[in-house]
């Protein structure tokens, strides 16, 4: 049996631990221990950014790569190869360092973190050149990419950073540290900022719009609605210009405006921190967290006195929302709107599938949706919703534990659930990372996530 033994030892490799013959014990050589391979699990910084896409995928703006029918003609994961109906991880967004995401219609915007040229990145539609110019040849420009293409933006200095990003139909806007605003994209009623030329053809354009200032104020904030745009400035003056047919300009009339104007009304003595629109319904809230708004208001979206469907100029809503705590974050959509207060409560009124269920289809008072539909029970009675978003037609809630929930129209599974039937309660959507905001368009969605680990 020794002889056996002596055998087996001797066949066993150089790294093999030795036994001792007194304790009879492995005990391990420290030196061939420290030349051993040390596996480490990758553990993400706390600085990385992942980026989840559901919805149209057709028209590009998803900026992902859809397989193929196998062999059998048999579709791997979903039902639609135009649609996505659930969150998929973009790869793009894999490859670069992610900072702002915008959504237009049709059409996906990204900048990313880098001091080269190409600051921006677009995808989807391109009909009026609201992603730039992009040409396989001269006189030949494409008018949609379906996935991301870096858009030239005549930046005067290589460390310019972009600070926020917003898409409307068809224009873009780019908000940066220390050059102002660019426009591009579609102009026909100013909405880009400069002055309307009936004759321009957007197909193709290589314009973009610099505007430095407004009032001698820096820029901190854009938003875009439909076919108008609005601009904060540091001092937290408003300013509007582009379509007014149902007073989303907010300046006292219904004309269009191609120079950037200050907003009239309730809102000009007040400090406004942030302004949303997605159609041409206006809302705001200054540092106070108090609520105003302006345009189209078909379906109650802006409670008046009288009457009146389409509001010129700003109005405070401070009666309205009375009761109901300071107010932290806003979403306005296609005939509703949306808000949040710094309880976490979520409060919704208009015309749509509200969250209310499917008997509760118009209101024109705030009403409450439970917080229990958003997770907060008394196994976690700390959930809170912190911010909200809206399409034309769904509605959108992240909260302070990172989980997203979506309801509404699911045009073209927008609502990333899985399927594509519309939804009456806010719904948990499966994504595995921590979502720190979304955006959400007519008919796509997309999520800013940081990792688990």
């Amino acid at each position: 049996m020794n002889a056996i033994k002596s055998s087996l030892y001797r066949r066993l490799p150089s790294l093999m631990v030795y036994r001792s013959v007194t304790t009879k014990k492995k005990i391990p050589d420290p030196d061939e221990e420290e030349q051993l391979p040390i596996f480490k699990y990758p553990v993400s910084k706390s600085s990385d950014r992942r980026v989840y896409v559901w919805g149209m995928a057709e028209t590009g703006a998803l900026g992902i790569h859809l397989p193929g029918r196998g062999k059998r003609g048999k579709k791997s994961y979903r039902n639609d190869f135009s649609l996505v109906w659930f969150p998929m991880r973009s790869s793009f967004c894999e490859r670069f360092d992610v900072t702002q995401i915008a959504c237009g219609y049709g059409f996906t915007v990204a900048a990313v973190k880098t001091d080269e040229q190409h600051k921006l990145f677009g995808t989807g539609i391109n009909t009026d050149s609201q992603i730039g110019y992009h040409a396989p040849r001269i006189g030949h420009p494409l008018e949609l990419l379906l996935s991301p293409a870096p858009i030239y933006i005549p930046y005067k200095s290589l460390e310019t950073k972009i600070t926020g990003l917003a898409a409307g139909r068809a224009h873009t806007v780019i908000l940066t540290d220390n050059e102002g605003v660019y426009t591009l994209g579609n102009n026909a009623y100013g909405q880009c900022g400069r002055k309307i030329n009936p004759k321009e053809e957007y197909r193709g354009s290589m314009v973009s719009y610099n505007i430095k200032r407004l009032g001698k104020e820096n820029i901190n904030y854009v938003c875009c609605g439909q076919d108008h745009t609005l601009f904060i400035t540091e001092s937290g003056r408003v300013y509007a210009c582009g379509w007014g047919a149902d007073g989303q300009t907010g300046l006292g009339t219904y004309d269009n405006q191609d120079i950037p104007a200050p907003v009239q009304g309730d809102i000009t003595s007040e400090k406004i921190v942030k302004v949303t629109s997605t159609v041409d319904c206006v809302l705001a809230i200054n540092d106070k967290g108090e609520l105003f708004g302006w345009g189209n208001s078909e379906y109650g979206q802006i409670p008046m006195t009288s009457k009146c469907d389409q509001v010129n100029k700003s109005y405070a809503l401070v009666n309205f929302t009375r009761g109901l705590g300071k107010i932290v974050d806003i979403a306005a959509g296609g005939s509703f709107c949306l808000i949040v207060n710094d309880q976490g409560d979520v409060f919704v009124w208009g015309f749509g599938l509200l969250g209310l269920g499917p008997n509760v289809q118009h209101s024109t008072n705030p009403k409450q949706i439970p917080p229990a539909l958003f997770g907060r029970n008394e196994f976690n009675p700390e959930s809170a919703v912190q911010k909200v978003a809206c399409g034309i037609g769904h509605l959108a809630a992240v909260t302070n534990n990172g989980d997203l929930y979506t309801w509404g129209r699911n045009r073209h599974g927008c609502l990333g659930l899985g399927h594509t039937k519309d939804q009456h309660f806010p719904l948990k959507v499966s994504i595995g990372a921590h979502v720190l905001d979304v955006k959400c368009s007519v008919d796509h969605t997309i999520a800013y996530c940081k990792p688990f680990v």
